[in-house]
């Protein structure tokens, strides 16, 4: 590829990415949206943070784990019950990864 279809691509593409990324953003008065799209759309975040931590957690190499001793699957479960104990964020990540780290850098597993 030349230098100049390369720009002509990068170009494109931003124009692209921007259009896109600023379409709610142009109208001047908000989008109609039926009640249950508007509903669903509260449980996007989660739905996107689920597909992207359980893969992590529950995969080798695209293979499922093979045994209970895992550091993943450990701080996970851990992390988990803290978050239905005390509902905090924070607290579930620092638990998460208090269980995490030793078992994965301490037993190498």
């Amino acid at each position: 590829m030349d230098p100049q279809d390369a720009l002509l691509t990068i170009l494109g593409l931003g124009a692209i990415t921007l259009l896109s990324r600023a379409f709610f953003l142009l109208p001047r008065h908000e989008l109609p949206m039926p009640p249950l799209v508007r509903r669903a759309l509260k449980y996007a975040p989660l739905a996107a943070l689920v597909a992207i931590i359980v893969p992590e957690v529950v995969l080798t190499r695209g293979a499922l784990i093979g045994t209970w001793a895992d550091a993943r699957l450990l701080g996970a479960v851990a992390a988990a019950g803290w978050f239905a104990w005390q509902r905090g964020i924070l607290g579930t990540i620092a638990v998460g990864m208090l269980v995490f780290l030793p078992l994965r850098i301490g037993l190498g597993w």
